[in-house]
């Protein structure tokens, strides 16, 4: 059958067509009376079959066809459900992180503007008592018990779509007709380095992500697939994968117990995983000296923030041999735009990074067209064939393509920080700035608002991090500047692996300044502080907080903190 709908959720209407009696997600729900694990799990024909029921639902109580709609759910059924329900009906999901700061998640909730609120009665407690959406949210739905915050539970309006048995014989597969163009959800970036923006998404770029997050990794139907970030799982219908929701905390991805995880790994035959490099740190750090192997994984995708070399090659002991682990490079605008695979990174990349050339990302993905543009702060309206600069020169990265998102909800600012036009299509600016290699590769040097402008010219931080993280007593370190832009002084911030005392702190200080006179960019780096635990993000725990590391070091060394500038990171 072939589906005219431009609508992401007619990806899972496919697969349960094709694939009715395999299991699409599979959900541990703790331990039944005999201490056995229980669990629950719906089929591609099921969790079709549930989620066509809660889209009528919901279009009878007034959640249908662009209705913006917050969903604050935890990983289970009733998220994936009520993810492809919303898209069924033609509504459009906003999804924030729940762990970032409150006043920020009020601030992304008001600004979206939502007209329905579908959450666990925690995320309506919180709701009412912070005013989330007070002004525009009417429609309420309540994964669990309603009472007291009224409108429907989530039961209620399972209820109300199947027994609409007349309009369920009139339209059994329920499929708003959106077009290409239409809203289809918006996502809110990490605000790793800023507050969080909300990215529109249209039905088309969730259709083209689904393609080329296919082809990039050669993704089969019939894989089992451990997500161990959840808005990654929501693909998983859609590539015919059965998803198996690990038990772990989402929102603190490096303290997952690395021992459940395995034990999950080998008894569902897991041959996929999606995980945050600081999430395979830990898996690698708990399983490598153990001699622990996972024979059925075939593939491992690490993407939030660049993934260290030391970490991938770790990981790789516990893979088979024609396993592969990527590292996709992407933003929340725009995914993927370019990956690259662990052994050109152990093989090639290593020696190169670890002597100032970036972080090798990889070949841009078809039909992604990646390019390079002088470094500037300010707003580009109009693109110019004289942006560009030649290969092997630092500049920012730029992407167009099927996946990249033209717009931000309600942040014009952001727009025109963020967004290029080019004749009928938006070049979205990545914020980082890289180059191009002669063999066409792509190599990223870190963000452009976090480089460091010397007197000499700019340094960037994924040039000089890698450089001192070879320092066997180095867990990661962050490059700041301080003082004016143009005559900031480079200050590395250093955090120590675990029980190192402080009476080591001189010898390694002085070991890491003379690392730094090894290398022409690095030089000038004269001071080295220590922080204990750095800030990192709250969406993959891997992305370091350096502008909070570059305020503490201008207050430490009692230098007046410059204007911040720049995008935030957004994955």
């Amino acid at each position: 059958m072939v589906l005219q709908s431009a609508n992401i959720a007619s990806a899972l209407t496919r697969m349960a067509s094709e694939r009715p009696h395999q299991i699409a997600i599979f959900v541990p729900c703790g331990s039944d009376l005999a201490g056995r694990p229980a669990h629950t799990h719906l089929t591609y024909a099921q969790l079709d079959e549930e989620s066509d029921a809660i889209a009528h639902g919901l279009t009878q109580i007034g959640i249908g066809r662009g209705v913006r709609t917050v969903l604050m759910v935890r990983p289970s059924v009733e998220l994936f459900v009520l993810m492809f329900a919303l898209f069924k009906a033609g509504a459009v999901p906003v999804l924030v992180d729940p762990g970032i700061a409150r006043t920020a998640l009020k601030k992304c909730l008001n600004e979206a503007e939502p007209a329905a609120f579908i959450g666990i009665p925690l995320a309506h407690a919180a709701r009412v008592a912070l005013g989330w959406g007070r002004a525009t949210v009417k429609k309420l739905v309540v994964v669990g018990p309603k009472f007291p915050f009224g409108g429907h539970s989530y039961a209620e309006v399972l209820k109300i779509g199947r027994d609409g048995n007349d309009a369920r014989k009139r339209c059994p597969a329920m499929l708003a007709d959106t077009r290409a163009d239409d809203m289809a959800a918006v996502l809110f970036t990490s605000g790793s380095t800023g507050v969080p923006k909300g990215v529109v998404y249209q039905h088309r770029h969730f259709l083209a992500q689904v393609d080329l997050l296919r082809e990039a990794f050669d993704i089969r139907p019939g894989e089992i697939d451990l997500p161990t970030f959840p808005p990654f799982a929501l693909f998983d219908p859609a590539l015919g994968m059965t998803t198996v929701i690990p038990e772990m905390d989402p929102t603190r991805p490096a303290m997952a117990d690395p021992s459940k995880l395995i034990q999950t790994i080998h008894d569902f035959g897991v041959t996929n995983m999606f995980a945050s490099p600081a999430l395979v740190n830990a898996l690698s750090r708990w399983g490598a000296p153990r001699g622990v192997k996972l024979p059925t994984l075939k593939r491992v995708i690490s993407a939030g923030a660049p993934v260290p070399v030391a970490v991938v090659e770790r990981m790789r002991k516990l893979l088979p041999d024609d396993a592969t682990l990527w590292t996709p490079y992407g933003a929340t605008e725009c995914l993927p735009v370019a990956v690259v695979e662990g052994r050109e990174l152990t093989d090639f990349a290593r020696a190169r990074t670890e002597h100032g050339a970036g972080t090798l990302v990889g070949r841009v993905v078809t039909p992604n067209e990646v390019r390079i543009i002088k470094i500037s702060d300010a707003p580009i309206a109009q693109w110019q064939d004289d942006l560009e600069v030649p290969t092997g020169t630092v500049g920012e990265i730029t992407v167009a393509g099927p996946t990249a998102t033209e717009r931000y909800f309600n942040r014009p600012e952001a727009d025109a920080i963020g967004k290029i036009r080019e004749g009928e299509r938006s070049v979205h600016r990545m914020g980082d700035l890289g180059y191009f290699d002669d063999g066409g590769r792509l190599w990223m040097c870190g963000r452009r608002s976090q480089r460091v402008e010397t007197a000499s010219g700019p340094i960037c931080t994924e040039q000089v991090e890698p450089i001192f993280n070879t320092h066997p007593q180095v867990f990661r370190s962050a490059l700041v500047g301080v003082g004016a832009k143009g005559q900031q002084e480079p200050v590395l911030v250093v955090e120590l692996e675990p029980d190192i005392g402080r009476e080591q702190h001189e010898r390694i200080r002085e070991e890491l300044i003379v690392l730094a006179r090894r290398h022409a960019h690095t030089r000038d780096i004269q001071r080295v502080l220590f922080y204990p635990r750095f800030p990192v993000d709250i969406r993959h725990n891997a992305k370091i907080g350096r502008e909070y590391l570059q305020a503490w070091a201008s207050a430490r060394l009692g230098v007046a903190l410059p204007a911040a500038a720049g995008a935030e990171r957004t994955i």
